[in-house]
């Protein structure tokens, strides 16, 4: 099985409703798919491949309250025609009721612009958030500007909704709040864009653009604090890794961790030693992993970053495993997945040995 190891995207690693770890990742064909054998670990079974002609190598992931994971990516399929072949792109979806299970059918949803295949044709990777009223999936749509679909709990579709925007890149990041409460972020030409639920389930509400030349695919985001997520990009000129500052909504800004490295940034929040933490993950510039502990909610402050393991591709995942873990996962350039625990005996974040499945 052909894993592509290079996909530009942070959320792959889940843990399921019996607490065992999933892997997931792009594979010639399909998805690639590993699973620990019971919670904790250290076992796995994989790589199996999950069946998806025709899907684009990027693949967005999200879960739900109840466990079920949501595999999200746009798929282009060639339809013959009295005039020749043509290429119809559409965003597609399966579910994961359980872990280790097989997945739903892919099921489409469409784009944004119907049957104007031409137009969607251009539309960008999707990315998808689970908020307290459902799925959400959202796309750079032909013009520039971004679109999102809604499934409620009922497993009903409403119609593609136009939150505007322009110059959109590639890679868009959402989060949700413990309240229930989604942001969304997008990098574009000169800005960083955002867009935000005032309270859980609500319309997203365009905020003030953050000025910045932010990198495509490099977005990551977070929820960090009990009603605040932290979106994470990096510049185009020098790769170095910026965050949005909390201010008011007429002054928005950012600031630099000075952590150059490539691809998003991996990002999860837990309780090391008793202190409230938010744990990055970045492709160093050497090619290696490297993680940095900070206090959630102030990611400005210190934050030392260690590297570690092999050179590896694409970029890293974080979950906290069965045991309380901090768990990081990265692909090796051959296909493998590579992963590293916490050492729970020991103070702060220290990992123990790789582990090549």
């Amino acid at each position: 099985m052909a894993v592509r190891t290079a996909t530009p995207v942070t959320g792959w690693l889940l843990r399921g409703r019996d607490g065992r770890l999933t892997a997931y990742a792009p594979a010639e064909g399909g998805v690639a798919r590993w699973t620990e054998t019971r919670p904790g670990g250290p076992g796995w079974t994989g790589p199996e491949l999950l069946p998806a002609p025709g899907l684009d190598p990027h693949l967005s992931i999200a879960r739900n309250d109840q466990g079920y994971v949501y595999l999200v990516g746009v798929r282009r399929r060639t339809v013959p025609g009295d005039e020749g072949d043509w290429t119809a792109t559409e965003v597609v979806y399966a579910t994961q009721l359980q872990s280790g299970r097989p997945v739903t059918n892919w099921r489409s949803i469409g784009t944004p612009h119907g049957q104007d295949w031409d137009r969607a044709a251009q539309i960008g990777a999707p990315t998808a958030v689970v908020d307290s009223a459902g799925l959400h999936v959202f796309v750079r749509n032909a013009g520039g500007g971004v679109c999102g679909r809604q499934m409620d709990a009922r497993g009903i579709w409403g119609p593609w909704t136009d939150l505007k925007g322009s110059h959109v890149l590639d890679g868009m990041a959402a989060a949700v709040t413990s309240t229930g409460r989604a942001e969304l972020l997008a990098p574009a030409a000169e800005f960083v864009l955002r867009w935000q639920q005032d309270e859980p389930g609500g319309a997203f509400r365009r905020l003030r653009n953050i000025p910045a030349k932010p990198a495509a695919a490099t977005a990551a985001s977070v929820a960090t604090a009990d009603d605040r997520i932290t979106h994470f990009w990096r510049e185009a000129a020098d790769s170095a890794l910026h965050t949005a500052l909390p201010a008011a909504d007429d002054e928005p800004a950012g600031a630099s961790l000075g952590a150059v490295g490539t691809g998003p940034v991996a990002a999860l929040r837990t309780v090391l030693d008793g202190h409230d933490c938010t744990v990055l993950a970045q492709r160093a510039l050497s090619g290696l992993p490297a993680v940095a502990v900070f206090p959630s909610g102030d990611e400005t402050v210190g934050g030392q970053w260690s590297e570690t393991g092999e050179d590896f591709a694409g970029a890293p995942a974080l979950a906290v495993d069965a045991l309380g873990r901090v768990t990081l996962a990265v692909l090796g350039a051959d296909g493998h997945l590579r992963v590293a625990r916490q050492q729970a005996d020991e103070p702060g974040l220290a990992l123990g040995d790789w582990v090549r499945v």
